[in-house]
């Protein structure tokens, strides 16, 4: 089975370019704001205990971060593939791309910010037209630079086959999405054809030194294919490694358990099975308060393409900006007022702090 036949490659790619041309024309509108307020409110009607009443019980409000010790730049929701499970609602039809001016403010917050990491992701943030030269500006200073990438795009054109020597150039850490180690279910969550083509792209990434040579970290990332909590990560690594490395002689570095978030594509396809309530329930009773601790947002601000700034990409997804209106800009940006910012809750929350907790860089606890 091809990774795509040459006519799927075709049509994907020629529907990027013609959404490429369009881009950075599709502002945040009403409309949008209104949507994400309805899924919120949707997921605040449930009966269920309230996420900050959980935290209230336990002491634990109000919620502040810690510090500010990653920047999760957001570059757009443009992507070459369209997964099931994607909170982002990511696919070649989306429009939205952050501007250079916006790179630029980004670029002004990293220097004022005292981050240790720049976290890039989507879409496939490797599209965005500018993003050679962002990562770029990012190499000169002293950060480390993680890229989010679905794998495919190292194989969907010719003019992103630079990309594995670029990364390895600027000593980028790689985190791909791989939600299994078979084909079938990876093809059922993300799309006919798309196991091929991770695999060829790790591959890829090996035959530079990825996962192999010391500081080119290749990381996986697997989240379940449905209404459940990952396994072990300890174990699912163990599993990977060895399935990868029998049957593609694939080495990586470390993989990370992601629970599924009950918002955009995956809250429709609970919906679509009536599972919304149960999936809920099976989150808040495996609530872990040791998770809390470390949760996602406590060291990271999330930006939008846009400039917009939340604490975690989750709350990007529903509209739920940081609370503070006089920073909510990544333009306006204030270390001293966000690295002590109190933190927006809602019940998509228990995502975050159910069983081993989860956040970007996997389980927390």
């Amino acid at each position: 089975m091809e990774a795509y036949t040459a006519d799927d490659r075709e049509i994907l790619y020629n529907k990027v370019q013609e959404t490429l041309k369009k881009a950075r024309s599709n502002p945040m509108t009403i409309a949008k704001q209104k949507k994400s307020a309805v899924e919120v409110a949707y997921l605040e009607e449930l009966e269920i205990e309230k996420f900050s009443k959980k935290l209230n019980d336990y002491k634990q409000l109000p919620l502040q971060a810690k510090s500010l010790d990653i920047l999760q730049i957001n570059l757009g929701y443009l992507c070459n593939q369209v997964c099931n499970h994607c909170h982002v609602n990511a696919g070649p039809a989306r429009k939205e791309l952050m501007s250079v001016e916006t790179m630029k403010d980004c670029l002004k917050a990293l220097d004022l910010g005292g981050f240790s990491s720049v976290d890039l992701t989507g879409g496939a943030p490797e599209i965005h037209p500018d993003f050679k030269w962002f990562v770029e500006q990012l190499s000169e200073r002293n950060v480390k630079i993680i890229v989010r990438s679905n794998l495919t795009i190292l194989t969907f054109s010719e003019e992103y086959h630079y990309l594995p020597a670029f990364f390895k150039e600027h000593q980028v850490e790689v985190i791909a999405s791989m939600p299994c180690y078979t084909l079938e279910n990876v093809d059922k969550q993300r799309g006919e054809g798309v196991f091929d083509a991770s695999i060829e792209g790790l591959q890829i990434l090996n035959s530079v030194g990825y996962g192999i040579e010391k500081g080119l970290n290749l990381h996986l990332v697997y989240n379940p294919g449905g209404p459940s909590l990952p396994g072990s990560q300890e174990g699912l690594e163990r599993d990977y490694k060895r399935m990868l490395k029998e049957n593609f002689s694939i080495d990586f570095n470390n993989l990370y358990t992601i629970t599924n978030m009950p918002i955009s594509r995956f809250l429709n396809d609970l919906k679509s099975k009536n599972k919304v309530e149960d999936y809920m329930n099976l989150l808040v009773d495996n609530f872990n308060l040791a998770a809390v601790e470390n949760v996602m947002c406590r060291d990271t601000i999330s930006v939008r393409w846009d400039g917009v700034i939340f604490d975690c990409d989750f709350n990007q997804m529903l509209h739920l900006p940081v609370i503070d209106k006089e920073y909510q800009h990544i333009k306006d940006f204030s270390k001293k007022d966000l690295e002590n910012r109190n933190i927006l809750l809602k019940n998509h929350c228990y995502g975050c702090t159910a069983g081993a907790g989860s956040s970007c860089q996997g389980a927390i606890s």
